[in-house]
């Protein structure tokens, strides 16, 4: 349980200090640094663990950072142009109602009648935040995008993670995302880094912690638990997203989106509790 609190205290400080981040750079840029950064450290570190093996193995890790990397943060960071990282936070969150309708469209997993009232609860959730005021935002349907992203890399990881030592999987996704976004900064921004103590403070905080740290407990609690238990305490990463974004923000949470977001968790509480799929994933 302590890991758990970890990673999702780790991915909900990311959205405020990356919200910070992006007064020094572009979304597509600094997310790209980051991985790059990231992923380039920890790739040194486990330099003698098994790599992976073969063309096969490669194109994994490469589409799973696709996914997790670059269509998660990409998606993340470009949506807080139009939304706050508060609201950025609890859309991604959605992620585990996600992880089970793909899970049971692509992979014939089989979920209990409990665990669909926690989707249609969790999606009346998201309804309630982001559909019952009249200001929908672009950033809305691309944060949408990342949460979907965040599913398919969950389902990706616990299929395929089995096969590889997951911290040097967790380096290797990092360093593809982080390419790809980089390559998406320069057809779709003008890239630019402004060097202060702060800017560089931001950057360490975001690859060290936020990446490193964060990917390493992450991909090591999806390998050994189930994809959608483990998945479902994602509602904690909101939680902290929209306290540490009031306390280094100031950003003040609307009364629509705190019901919506209490929505949410209660669906991913009714997916927890339940003791897993009848077929595994």
């Amino acid at each position: 349980m302590s890991l758990i609190v970890l990673t999702t205290l780790l991915m909900g400080i990311a959205f405020p200090i990356g919200k910070i981040g992006l007064s020094y750079a572009p979304p597509f840029f600094l997310m790209g640094i980051r991985y790059v950064l990231a992923g380039g450290l920890l790739a040194l570190i486990v330099a003698k663990r098994p790599r992976p093996r073969g063309r096969k193995q490669w194109l994994q890790a490469v589409v799973i950072g696709m996914f997790q990397s670059g269509g998660v943060m990409g998606c993340v960071y470009y949506s807080m142009y139009w939304i706050t990282s508060s609201e950025s936070a609890i859309i991604t969150s959605i992620s585990p109602l996600i992880v089970i309708i793909i899970a049971t469209l692509f992979a014939g997993a089989v979920y209990s009648s409990r665990q669909w009232l926690g989707v249609v609860i969790g999606f009346i959730g998201v309804a309630f935040t982001f559909g019952l005021h009249m200001s929908l935002q672009p950033g809305t349907f691309i944060s949408f995008g990342g949460a979907v992203c965040f599913a398919a890399a969950t389902l990706l990881i616990k299929r395929w993670g089995p096969s590889f030592d997951m911290t040097v999987l967790a380096a290797y996704q990092m360093l593809a995302g982080g390419a790809a976004l980089l390559l998406m900064s320069i057809f779709t921004e003008h890239p630019y880094f402004t060097l202060t103590a702060k800017s560089i403070g931001v950057l360490l905080w975001l690859a060290i912690l936020c990446s490193i740290v964060q990917f390493s407990v992450w991909f090591y609690l999806l390998r050994n638990g189930d994809a959608a238990k483990t998945s479902s305490f994602l509602f904690l990463a909101p939680f902290f997203g929209v306290l540490t974004s009031w306390l280094l923000l100031g950003e003040q949470v609307k009364w629509y989106a705190l019901v919506g977001g209490v929505f949410i968790c209660i669906g991913i509480f009714l997916v927890n509790w339940e003791r897993k799929a009848r077929r595994l994933i």
